[in-house]
């Protein structure tokens, strides 16, 4: 079995903890020389400063490859391009460029009156620059807004159109369903890599919850092996699930692999080394 290339994604400590947390967690999957990581931009921008503060200390001390997410919610089009300045000042190098989701409270996106008004018009924006690698998002089962997947098809190829040089993909639970998208990806022309999501199930009920508001489909096969395994077995089945499908993936062709970790390392780096990514085989490779 192909060895895949992976990368991780973070999120912003908001107390000394939770600092503590991401430190560990990067220190703990940095020798699977990830291609890079991520780190998320909270609702509403309510973790611009966060944000920026985690990528640059990432950068800076733990060597990695950020990348940046960057949204269009609750601010102009001078701000946001104001904090890609900042971004390419401190040595950032790549983007996660993304609409984001509706401010707490709010039940729809509505975009600023003087902002950028979609993902789309963001990559743009970034692309002039010339300067950054960009990613974007991609969603396998339909975007909460969207009408269907052949939306998300043709809203993915503009998004690559824009300058997105590749796509991550929301969460998923069967493999096909990631083959599916990609395949009708494909077939609608869009050229670049569109790279698997991962979320190794850290608990059950929190994964159904992240479901619902994604739009990822809950197959009642995982919820009666979750009922059956009860707390006790959770953990177990959820390392073998995500090895398996993992495995899945890259038998289909799948040759790199992005991990929502939830900043909790274990689980995440169990899986990797099932799949056979480890320093040591990188470095013979």
């Amino acid at each position: 079995m192909q060895v895949p290339a992976v990368s991780f994604e973070f999120f912003p400590p908001r107390n000394l903890d939770q600092s503590f947390k991401l430190w560990e967690t990067a220190q703990a999957l940095a020798p699977l020389g990830p291609d890079f990581v991520s780190v998320t931009y909270g609702a509403g921008g309510t973790t611009r400063q966060l944000t920026h503060e985690a990528v640059t200390a990432l950068g800076s001390h733990c060597g990695l490859n950020v990348a940046a997410h960057l949204t269009c919610v609750e601010a102009t089009r001078a701000e946001t391009m104001q904090i890609v300045d900042d971004y390419a000042a401190a040595g950032v190098q790549e983007i996660v460029a993304l609409r984001g989701d509706a401010p707490q409270g709010e039940t729809a996106f509505r975009p600023h009156p003087d902002g950028f008004a979609s993902s789309v018009e963001l990559i743009e924006a970034i692309a002039r620059r010339g300067d950054f690698t960009i990613r974007c998002g991609a969603y396998p089962e339909p975007h909460p807004d969207s009408p269907g997947t052949h939306a998300d098809v043709a809203w993915l190829k503009r998004k690559v159109e824009a300058g997105a040089s590749s796509a991550i993909t929301q969460f998923f639970f069967d493999a096909d369903t990631f083959f599916r998208f990609r395949d009708a990806c494909a077939a609608a022309g869009v050229d670049a890599p569109v790279i698997p999501g991962i979320l190794p199930i850290q608990g059950w009920a929190g994964a159904k919850r992240f479901a619902a508001r994604c739009g990822t489909s809950v197959p009642q096969w995982a919820e009666d092996a979750f009922t059956a395994a009860g707390p006790a077995g959770e953990r177990t089945l959820a390392r073998d699930l995500a090895v398996d499908l993992c495995r899945r993936l890259i038998e289909g062709g799948a040759d790199r692999l992005h991990f929502y970790t939830l900043n909790r390392p274990e689980l995440t780096a169990q899986v990797c080394a099932a799949l056979g990514v480890a320093a040591p085989a990188r470095a013979v490779a």
